[in-house]
């Protein structure tokens, strides 16, 4: 493998800037952390008093052409307002690809519209994403993993990073070492695991333990996976060696997840009957009103979405379950809301 790249890095110690207190970052999840989503769960953070340190936004694929503005704008509207949400959380740009000149080059366009940094992805499980030869099938090839990475690198501005998301491995682990090797090489500025092969998917449990050997880089390293209550991030850290974390589904389903995680309060029962609880069901309707007021296509994608989270949200809240049961075949939204105004207890 070619020897690291160093030429057009970002310095060390503007890098560490990022990581001199441990990170929170709000997962990229394909078809549930768009825009509106990222909006209000980066709000609901910010009021709380833990905001997130950035959040990803979902992959934006890259196949055969430099894809134009109105793509990046789509994805990132953010982009508009200096690549940040309304309460001020940084939102870096991800994205999916296996040709490295392609990905060099809209990476550095997507800094020219303004992305603070960009994230590739190497971690989508999706059969859809891996048959077209990218996402987490990339990690059975780890040149390609440092010809993509060294190649943005060198195509974006030394002051704006370039990190990587993956699993550790495809079907199973045999590569991790080589794996690690090729980020090692690629000028990466940071790195998050999701501990899972692709052929484990999202099935419990998370293999936090086996980053261990990724910390072993220069680099700092983030993980990821099966982070559902504050305990189990405890232990995720513990387990990892990194107090870095990125939060995905458990941060839908409890939207105060990264306040918890950072004040230590308790889990005995997760659920609206917690009196620890910091968020509670009442204090949640707001933005959940919010969300059913926010942009989309239709009101038929707003309430389907919508319904996407409150089945999520039932994991974490009683009346979320009772609401499920009441709403979920409904379809005018207006009845929804006020629905979602008469479901406390």
């Amino acid at each position: 493998m070619a020897a690291s790249i160093m030429n057009n890095r970002q310095p060390i110690a503007a890098v560490q800037q990022f990581f001199a207190n441990p990170v929170r970052l709000l997962a990229p999840m394909e078809g549930l952390s768009d825009p509106l989503m990222r909006q209000i769960l980066t709000q609901i953070a910010h009021d709380l008093g833990r905001p997130y340190d950035w959040s990803v936004s979902e992959f934006i694929r890259v196949t055969q052409h430099l894809l134009p503005a109105h793509v990046f704008y789509r994805y990132v509207p953010e982009l508009h307002h200096d690549a940040k949400t309304a309460c001020g959380t940084p939102i870096h740009i991800q994205l999916l690809g296996s040709d490295a000149k392609l990905m060099a080059e809209n990476a550095a366009y997507a800094c020219e519209l303004g992305a603070p940094a960009i994230d590739i992805n190497f971690g989508c499980p999706a059969k859809s994403v891996n048959n077209h030869r990218g996402g987490s099938v990339l990690l059975d090839e780890p040149a390609v993993l440092y010809e993509i990475i060294s190649a943005v690198r060198q195509s974006v501005p030394a002051h704006i990073p370039v990190s990587a998301k993956i699993r550790l491995g495809y079907t199973d682990t045999s590569k991790m070492d080589d794996i690690r090797a090729a980020i090692a090489d690629s000028g990466a500025d940071w790195l998050t695991i999701h501990a899972r092969t692709k052929t484990q998917g999202y099935k419990p449990p998370a293999y936090w333990d086996k980053i261990q050997s990724f910390n072993t880089l220069t680099i700092p390293v983030i993980a990821n996976g099966e982070i559902w209550t504050a305990e189990q991030a405890q232990s995720c850290m513990q387990q990892s060696g990194t107090s870095h974390l990125m939060l995905g589904r458990g941060a839908v389903t409890r939207p105060d997840l990264v306040t918890r995680i950072d004040t230590n309060h308790s889990e005995k029962n997760n659920d609206a009957d917690n009196t620890d609880s910091v968020l509670s069901w009442q204090a949640l309707i707001p933005h959940q009103i919010d969300f059913l007021h926010g942009e989309a296509k239709n009101d038929i994608v707003l309430i389907g979405r919508y319904k996407q989270w409150l089945a999520m949200l039932t994991k974490g809240y009683s009346e979320a379950q009772a609401l499920w049961q009441d709403i979920k075949r409904e379809k005018d939204k207006a009845t929804i809301i006020h629905a979602l105004k008469n479901s406390t207890h």
